[in-house]
């Protein structure tokens, strides 16, 4: 399965994947059925979790329900248990980057939010648009997610600006990214173009960097204030592998 599972990751298009998933999901999720994991973002237990990985597959991360990874997890549950996301009264406008799946139609459906979402290659963006170069004005949102899209672009400093510009005074943004805080730096090396290259030094063939600790500061030095969020050590042991997490994974809460 991990096999079958690298090859299809690497072989077939992001945007293809997402509309295959659709279809594949309610099957997996049947024949998985058990009681060892859950899913708290849609409450569902599972004998087990898929395995996941562009290079390495990891086991029991992928969801066979909402095809959450441990980051979606983690990031569900601090939003649900320390932020007043889902239950605001007050209207906050929202911008999601690249919407995972397992969002989507979920903060679509929440009345106290007004949701945009936006992507330059993802059927799931309302606006397709560059990081680098937002069509937005400033200071217009009070929520910006951005998981996992950094890594991508090249220039992550001008993307990180834009960020901050279409962000309200006041206003949270989550900004999460692989990293190895085992390092101190993060590397990058635009002479690598080779996709197999790429996977095997960056993670995955579209990645062009490696963050390290610094990445934090990176983000301080465009002007955010950053809280680096070790939610997972304020969750119980027992839950963290019940929620198939990664154990010491920050969270980046940025504010403006």
């Amino acid at each position: 399965m991990k096999k079958l599972f690298k090859f299809i990751l690497n072989t077939i298009p992001r945007p293809i994947l997402i509309r295959m998933s659709i279809v594949v999901r309610p099957v997996l999720a049947f024949l998985l059925k058990g009681n060892r994991f859950t899913d708290p973002i849609d409450g569902k237990s599972f004998r087990m979790f898929l395995p996941y990985g562009y290079g390495n597959q990891r086991n029991n991360v992928l969801s066979p329900s909402t095809l959450s990874l441990e980051r979606h997890r983690l990031l569900w549950l601090y939003l649900q248990n320390e932020t007043d996301f889902f239950t605001s009264k007050e209207k906050k406008k929202v911008l999601h980057f690249a919407p995972e799946q397992e969002f989507y139609k979920r903060f679509k459906k929440q009345e106290n939010i007004d949701y945009t979402t936006t992507d330059l290659l993802s059927p799931l963006a309302d606006v397709k648009a560059d990081i680098c170069n937002l069509p937005f004005e400033d200071n217009q949102y009070d929520i910006i997610f951005c998981n996992h899209v950094l890594e991508h672009i090249p220039d992550d400093t001008k993307a990180m600006q834009e960020l901050y510009r279409v962000l309200k005074p006041g206003g949270m943004g989550i900004f999460q990214i692989p990293q190895d805080l085992s390092r101190a730096t993060t590397f990058s090396d635009d002479t690598i173009v080779d996709q197999k290259e790429r996977a095997k030094i960056f993670g995955q063939y579209d990645h062009v960097r490696v963050y390290g600790r610094d990445y934090f500061d990176k983000l301080r030095s465009i002007g955010f204030r950053v809280i680096e969020e070790d939610y997972t050590s304020k969750l119980s042991p027992e839950l963290v592998e019940k929620y198939c997490l990664a154990k010491g994974e920050i969270i980046p809460v940025c504010f403006k």
